[in-house]
């Protein structure tokens, strides 16, 4: 199969990128695949990683992000990973990385997933349950905004949605309904 970019040399590497728009699908001869992470591949590497793309992908400095790593490096308070280390290696240290190097993260993950923020998926078993979770906590958000900003017709609306979400999630627990579980 021939490289989806130069339509030339024969393709070894296939990228699928997901993406609010949707998914896209790219086979790739080494050369183009390392227009897209900077990979440095060699011909006949048997031996190439997933942190070999990472870390291919996280050396290269995102946009506007140059003036960022070019000052002090910065190190995680809690496991004492520094910037320098996660764009060698690929790899986050601990959780608190997250918070210690966001500003950098942020265009990283924007670029390779499309979105800095993790939406997850909900199980199939407790879905529901946490489905109306979720929205109890959005309606008890929304309930306090519109306290705060004296919107008391709105605000009964709110919480008379609550209410109801509140009944059906104490009835589908007793009842063991798996469409609330």
């Amino acid at each position: 199969m021939l490289c989806d970019d130069c339509k030339k040399n024969e393709a070894c590497v296939h990228i699928t990128q997901i993406s609010p728009e949707g998914k896209i699908d790219k086979n790739l001869c080494e050369k183009c695949a390392a227009k897209y992470g900077n990979l440095l591949l060699q011909q006949g590497d048997k031996n190439f990683t997933v942190n070999d793309f990472l870390k291919g992908v996280f050396s290269k400095a995102p946009q506007g992000a140059a003036e960022e790593t070019a000052g002090p490096d910065l190190v995680c308070p809690n496991c004492g990973m520094s910037y320098r280390d996660f764009q060698q290696t690929g790899k986050i240290g601990c959780s608190v990385c997250y918070d210690t190097f966001r500003r950098q993260l942020t265009p990283i993950l924007t670029r390779i997933h499309g979105s800095s923020t993790h939406s997850g998926k909900i199980p199939l078993r407790s879905g529901g349950k946490l489905v109306v979770q979720h929205e109890l906590a959005l309606l008890k958000d929304r309930l306090q905004d519109c306290v705060a900003r004296e919107e008391y017709e709105k605000a009964a609306e709110y919480r008379d949605q609550i209410k109801a979400l509140e009944q059906k999630l104490a009835t589908a627990s007793e009842t063991g309904d798996a469409a609330c579980q």
